[in-house]
């Protein structure tokens, strides 16, 4: 055995070495390398200039490194931040939607910035001609056409042509008619828009007297002596209606009872009586009940999308994605004390629908709530 096959065969020191997160040497992203060339002027290519492909190149990796940071703030987030209460949800919310948003936008300014100030830039050309047929292809459509006019009889058969428009007229004013159908307020016999606005409890019973309160379920009448207790609560509806599934979508009540110095300035004073009030039970997100009260607090709380009105002051929308109160009841108490609607709502309860503005309008006119 000769020395040479002693030998141990030693590394070439030259061969480069390979770095995280790119090819083997002689390779590429998109194949095998092949021998560079000199750069060629292509018609339509223009070249960014290195020196600002590389500083737009740095920008865009610090781009990259701040998706990279806010999309671990978005775990860490969701981990650290335990929903339980509106505040904590509150909390939870804005840190996830920030540094979800910090996250997508970096991604996308790094993105726009390699496209526009690192890749090179097209010129394209589209070459168009006029769009007209010629002479022949013209003649054989208008004799085609002719030939087809001539075989129905339209020109012909008066009595057809004449029918076919008359039926074709009413239908060019079906359209007319459905967008002149948008405002309700206007059409003749048209009762949508009033359902919406009005409830039973502006109605009356059969003697001509208001509609009283009775609690849900068991239709018992509401002594106002008997609610007595602060921080109670009671789901009403109006007496007469308790089966009337169509009339209670709108005119069911939750009935809260408070201390008098409990009561803020959103909260009618001679819509109450001896501190109790009553709210529509419909929220004014998308006519969930709401009907989930928190005595010490005095929230009631939406079970359906979290949305969260103070009782005590006019319940006033202090969370979610309800846009206004619920509407209060103008309420007071008959002869005997039991407890009695004084009229209808001020402004339509549930969700906002296309003409509920004008009926507020209406009701600041007359110095409602808005």
């Amino acid at each position: 055995m000769t020395d040479n096959e002693h030998e141990i065969e030693q590394p070439d020191e030259r061969v480069p070495k390979r770095v995280i997160g790119t090819p083997p040497p002689g390779t590429s992203m998109l194949g095998t390398v092949e021998a560079p060339r000199a750069e060629e002027e292509v018609p339509g290519v223009t070249l960014q200039d290195e020196a600002k492909a590389r500083k737009a190149e740095k920008i865009v990796a610090l781009c990259f490194v701040i998706t990279f940071l806010a999309a671990i703030a978005f775990i860490i987030s969701y981990v650290v931040f335990q929903v339980g209460s509106p505040e904590a949800t509150g909390a939870s919310n804005l840190a996830l939607g920030s540094s979800l948003t910090v996250a997508i936008l970096s991604l996308a300014i790094g993105i726009v910035i390699w496209v526009r100030q690192i890749m090179p830039k097209y010129s394209l050309v589209q070459e168009r001609h006029l769009m007209v047929s010629d002479e022949e292809d013209r003649g054989v459509v208008g004799r085609t056409f002719v030939e087809g006019a001539n075989e129905s009889g339209f020109v012909k058969r008066k009595l057809l042509r004449r029918t076919l428009l008359l039926g074709a007229a009413p239908l060019g004013l079906i359209p007319l008619v459905l967008l002149r159908d948008l405002d309700n307020t206007k059409m003749p016999g048209s009762q949508f828009n009033k359902l919406l606005r009005h409830t039973v409890w502006g109605e009356k019973t059969k003697e001509g007297k208001p509609l009283r309160l009775v609690v849900e379920g068991t239709g018992q009448p509401i002594r106002a002596a008997d609610f007595n207790s602060p921080g109670g609560i009671l789901s009403v509806v109006p007496e007469g209606y308790e089966h009337d599934l169509n009339a209670l979508a709108k005119a069911t009540l939750i009935l809260i009872k408070f201390r008098p110095e409990e009561l803020k300035s959103g909260v009618r004073q001679n819509w109450t009586h001896d501190g109790i009030v009553a709210y529509s039970k419909i929220c004014t997100h998308v006519g969930c009940p709401a009907a989930l009260y928190e005595q010490n607090t005095h929230h009631i709380l939406c079970p359906c999308h979290q949305s969260t009105f103070d009782a005590a002051d006019g319940a006033k929308v202090i969370f979610g994605p309800a846009a206004r109160p619920l509407p209060q009841l103008p309420i007071t108490v008959d002869a005997e004390g039991y407890l009695v609607a004084q009229g209808d709502f001020e402004v339509p309860v549930g969700p906002s629908y296309w003409e509920r503005g004008d009926a507020e309008a209406e009701a600041r006119a007359k110095g409602g709530q808005a």
